[in-house]
């Protein structure tokens, strides 16, 4: 699955300006919602909230033997989450969804998104169903190889808000709300759910940005922290 997403990517250092960005994740607990937010509009980027808050879903794919899993656990340079992403209600018509690959490449990150068929997600909803979907939305080639071997592993939904700086070049998410479920090839009961009462601050520079990072970062009173949602869901679900 590397070989085809992350070495392609790769290939030189205007690549990564165009394609790649900074990330820095910080993992929240015993703050509320409402201070963390006067914290980032107080920063000196001037950070104003867009858009609205939006309920994000998520099917996540993985090898039988959890592969992007470890990769994530061990702290791999070059690692992958496959997932399927949409917006609004979890269950019932699954509309514009989004298979994403989200590559990372020591600190830098990237992502290549396609189109995806609209779907059912209800008790009904199994691995033949799924291969159905990507079998009509048209993707390419080398997508469909990766795709024959990885599998359904984790439902997660979460709530998420949007902030921009000033300037537009920095992006703040703040995700909360975590919910996830058991889901796997053969039968989804949805069952065995659980949740997560993190907040997570993540913030998204360019890639030539990295001193505008460090400039927002250092006004933040918070520690930056490694974090998965793929990988917590994973270990709470156990």
């Amino acid at each position: 699955m590397k070989k085809i997403f992350i070495k392609k990517s790769m290939k030189s250092n205007k690549n990564l300006q165009k394609d790649y960005r900074y990330e820095k994740k910080f993992v929240l607990q015993g703050i509320e919602l409402k201070k963390i937010e006067e914290i980032i509009k107080n920063n000196p980027s001037m950070f104003k909230e867009i858009y609205y808050e939006r309920q994000i879903n998520n099917i996540y794919l993985d090898t039988l033997d959890l592969r992007n899993y470890y990769e994530n656990v061990f702290g791999h340079s070059e690692r992958i989450k496959i997932r399927i992403r949409w917006y609004g209600k979890m269950f019932g018509l699954v509309k514009n969804p989004v298979l994403e690959f989200k590559i990372k490449k020591n600190k830098l990150g990237e992502k290549k998104s396609f189109k995806l068929k609209n779907f059912i997600l209800d008790e009904k909803f199994d691995y033949p169903a799924l291969k159905k979907v990507f079998a009509e939305s048209s993707l390419p080639s080398e997508v469909v190889e990766t795709l024959k071997r990885v599998f359904p592993s984790l439902l997660s939904s979460y709530k998420r808000r949007y902030f921009i700086s000033s300037d537009k070049s920095s992006r703040i998410t703040l995700d909360y709300h975590m919910e996830f479920f058991k889901i796997n090839k053969r039968v989804n009961l949805f069952v065995n759910k659980t949740k997560n009462n993190k907040i997570i601050l993540e913030l998204k520079v360019p890639y030539e940005k990295f001193e505008k990072a460090r400039e927002i970062t250092q006004h933040f009173p918070f520690r930056l922290s490694a974090n998965s949602k793929y990988v917590s869901g994973i270990d709470l679900l156990s």
